[in-house]
């Protein structure tokens, strides 16, 4: 199975970068979309659905903060996981970006590993990119 991204950064080199990333790290990816504000990410949910959006927090018009609070406001877009991706690694700002619904957070500059592994997570796949079985064997299908 593959996912749809969407990229959220005001920095064209730095969204090129993180979609290169991905797809060296093995993730699998149908399409990757992006956007350059919060303000371009909501056009784009408006027209392509999209499995997992990592986004900066410092951009121009609509920042990070303010997507994750327009995603959560919107019935269709707030169960979307959004992983930040940021140079600011405070404590305080991890805890800030959790609250308003980050599922994920990994600091600038980051390895492709650690993206891989971040957007398995929130997705809830594994390594190879398939959902896992967590069925109980002994107790069966259901």
């Amino acid at each position: 199975m593959s996912f749809n991204i969407l990229v959220v950064d005001d920095s064209n080199s730095m969204r090129a970068v993180i979609k290169k990333v991905i797809f060296l790290s093995g993730f699998k990816v149908d399409r990757c979309f992006e956007a350059g504000n919060g303000r371009e990410a909501l056009a784009v949910l408006a027209n392509d659905w999209v499995d997992v959006i990592i986004s900066d927090i410092n951009m121009p018009e609509v920042n990070g903060l303010e997507l994750l609070n327009k995603l959560r406001q919107d019935i269709l877009y707030k169960e979307i996981p959004v992983v930040i991706v940021t140079t600011e690694g405070s404590n305080e700002r991890m805890e800030e970006v959790f609250n308003l619904g980050a599922k994920g957070f990994i600091k600038k500059p980051f390895f492709p590993e650690e993206l891989r592994r971040v957007l398995c997570q929130v997705i809830g796949v594994g390594d190879d990119g398939g959902y896992e079985d967590r069925r109980n064997a002994d107790r069966g299908d259901f």
